[in-house]
């Protein structure tokens, strides 16, 4: 007998709806962090949208779950470090409890969870308050860990086993109406080339793709009805995309989709601080994953709608959009960032706006200081898809190469993913801690050493290599170079002159770098080899004294690297 429309035997057979609410990239943004989601503004041009902080983003996320009473909530790494300053300076905790109040399930590891070493990531999962940095932990509260899971499915520890489950499982409904959701965290193969090698000493980094897909029979043998994979990997956009779109999509995680078991339904990416939903079938018809990223900073929330068969136990439909978390309206160097009718300005959840204003207070003392004046707004500059530094990288070169004179340096370099956020003074000039500090939050320490000046052109090449984003190293004052994009790679940097004077290949030359950058970070081997490494100050030390040395510190202007068109 075959049931009529409505009857109780067909409701039990139509899909179940399942909200699953991702993000991507935190970095302990507790505070919007004055920056924009970009928006087409219907007139062939954007408009800038005020986005971020925890409040919102809370209030955000509620927003969204309340569309499906069937939800949850997912991260895809670098929740914490690289953080603002009232986060950073008590060692992410509040991050933690703001992910805790969220309600967020799963988060896979990235690079950046890796910043203060294995056993201070283990605190941030197990809790407590032992000390593994030069940081007390627990000083506003006693430290609980996260009430999510951390997933690192291809992070391996010396006896061969995850350093956290690979896996995490989710159901929803009951008898023939439950489905089963399974998930797979991880962070990228390359993680020990951006983390301090000393904090990874002992861990492995397996490849995401085989890792995913020795995973997913797992699952499948579990109950999973629908395979979800949270990569700290990503790609990218065009510059002023829609960020619901997948416009010239490219980037590292194509090769790891490419090669993806067929059960997996959607990824959830991040790491390229990048946001897009793509309809990966477009891409490569053989892989019909449903792949998203919700950008940076809790700017935006992925919200991600699947239908599964409770019979089939199949995803049968799917889709994807980031919603814009507007929030406050900001000054930016280049002038006000109102908000904007284009989308909703989100009001912000009490209780996580209240829990953080605790944190925020508490260091204000560290951050209210003033430490000296500039004579402008220093501010990143990125074109297209190159990341040259700016103003402000120049900035941080000259501190560095000041505070490493004693050490013999003579050129001192800074590389312009380090550069966090621009440095806009207040209106008399005035620059305090916590503005250097969101500027520059890694406390990393710099390192002097002895390089020639042929191994010195090889590590500026390495900036420009196809199989990676393209990044600059801004030079110290006094120091110059020409590159030519066009050129064959091994042959794009020419022109190396120190105060006017061509670079010997032969002779040997004192540089100083941070020690991320010297242990080979970012992809900059040569660095890694070089010799007489000797360690100084911090850069946010180094940096506070160069503006403070002078009554007004000049923003430097010049270009030091020269791009041949």
């Amino acid at each position: 007998m075959t049931s009529r429309p409505g009857t109780p035997a067909t409701a039990s057979a139509d899909p179940v709806t399942v909200g699953i609410i991702g993000i991507n990239d935190f970095h302990g943004a507790l505070e919007p962090p004055k920056q924009s989601v970009f928006l087409p503004d219907g007139k062939g041009g954007t408009v800038g949208i005020p986005a971020g902080g925890a409040a919102w983003l809370a209030s955000a996320i509620d927003g969204v779950r309340a569309n499906y009473p069937n939800n949850v909530v997912v991260s895809a790494g670098d929740m914490i470090s690289a953080s603002q300053f009232a986060s950073s300076v008590y060692l992410d905790e509040p991050t933690i409890g703001v992910m805790n109040r969220i309600g967020v399930a799963f988060n896979a590891v990235g690079n950046h969870e890796f910043d203060r070493g294995r056993q201070e990531l283990l605190r941030m999962q197990n809790g407590g308050c032992e000390q593994h940095t030069a940081r007390q932990p627990c000083q506003l509260e006693r430290f609980a860990g996260a009430q999510f899971k951390y997933l690192a499915a291809s992070t391996k520890t010396e006896d061969g086993s995850p350093l956290f489950p690979a896996t995490g499982l989710k159901s929803f409904g009951e008898g023939s109406r439950k489905v089963t959701v399974g998930f797979i965290g991880l962070t990228l193969k390359g993680t020990p080339e951006l983390v301090s090698g000393a904090g990874i000493k002992g861990l492995t980094f397996a490849d995401e793709a085989d890792t995913i897909n020795a995973a997913v029979p797992q699952l499948k043998a579990r109950g999973a009805d629908a395979v979800v994979v949270l990569i700290h990997q990503g790609g990218k956009t065009p510059a002023g995309s829609d960020p619901s779109g997948c416009k010239d999509f490219i980037g590292d995680i194509q090769p790891i989709i490419d090669r993806l078991d067929p059960a997996v339904d959607v990824v959830v990416s991040g790491h390229t601080h990048w946001a897009y939903v793509c309809d990966y079938a477009a891409i490569n018809p053989a892989k019909p994953v449903l792949l998203t990223s919700a950008g940076v900073y809790g700017e935006l929330v992925s919200d991600i709608e699947l239908k599964i068969d409770p019979v089939s136990h199949r995803v049968v439909s799917k889709r994807a959009r980031n919603v814009v978390v507007q929030s406050l309206p900001y000054v930016a160097s280049r002038g006000p960032v109102p908000n904007s009718d284009l989308v909703p300005v989100i009001q912000p959840r009490a209780d996580v706006g209240e829990y953080v204003a605790r944190y925020v207070d508490a260091a204000k003392k560290f951050s209210e200081r003033t430490i000296g004046r500039l004579g402008g707004p220093a501010a990143r500059r990125e074109i297209g898809d190159v990341d040259y530094g700016g103003p402000l990288a120049s900035l941080i070169a000259d501190g560095q190469l000041a505070a490493t004179r004693e050490a013999g340096a003579q050129i001192s370099f800074m590389n312009a993913f380090g550069v966090r956020a621009p440095l806009v003074p207040a209106a008399d000039g005035s620059v305090s801690f916590g503005m250097i500090y969101a500027t520059q939050p890694f406390n990393n320490q710099l390192v002097t050493m002895t390089i020639s000046g042929a191994e010195l052109k090889a590590v500026l090449e390495q900036s420009f290599i196809d199989s990676g984003p393209e990044q600059f190293l801004t030079p110290s004052a006094g120091f110059t170079y020409t590159v030519d994009r066009k050129a064959a790679p091994g042959s794009r940097v020419s022109a190396m002159r120190l105060n006017g004077k061509a670079i010997d290949p032969k002779a040997d030359y004192r540089i100083s770098v941070s020690d991320f950058l010297s242990n080979g970070g970012d992809g900059f081997s040569v660095f890694a080899r070089q010799r007489d490494k000797v360690r100084g100050t911090t850069d946010i030390d180094a940096l506070e004294a160069w503006i403070r040395a002078v009554p007004v510190r000049a923003v430097p202007s010049e270009r030091r690297v020269l791009e041949k068109r």
